[in-house]
């Protein structure tokens, strides 16, 4: 596959269902509705569901951040707990 290719991929693919591995590895610092203070690394968000969808998909409440947070291979490796581990080092990575 090619890089025009590969990066088109990258902007189609959706979420892997009942991961929420973004809404719990990376600090938020813009308020979330439950979460006036933003949520802290490691911390799952207030607005995760119980099967790890996010309660404010497509909603306006939504931060920008999550709305502009687009999943790609290399975010999402190949299981939820790989995402996971990824986030949770970047995050750390950034501090």
């Amino acid at each position: 596959m090619g890089p025009d290719a590969r990066r088109l991929a990258e902007r189609l693919m959706e979420c892997r269902q009942r991961c929420g591995a973004c809404c719990i590895a990376p600090s938020i610092s813009s308020p979330i509705p439950g979460m006036p203070n933003g949520k802290p690394a490691g911390v799952r968000c207030v607005q995760l569901t119980a099967d790890n969808a996010c309660a404010l998909f497509g909603r306006p409440e939504r931060p920008a951040v999550c709305v502009q947070l687009r999943p790609t291979e290399e975010m999402c490796r190949s299981s939820a707990q790989e995402a996971l581990a990824y986030l949770t080092q970047l995050e750390e990575a950034t501090k």
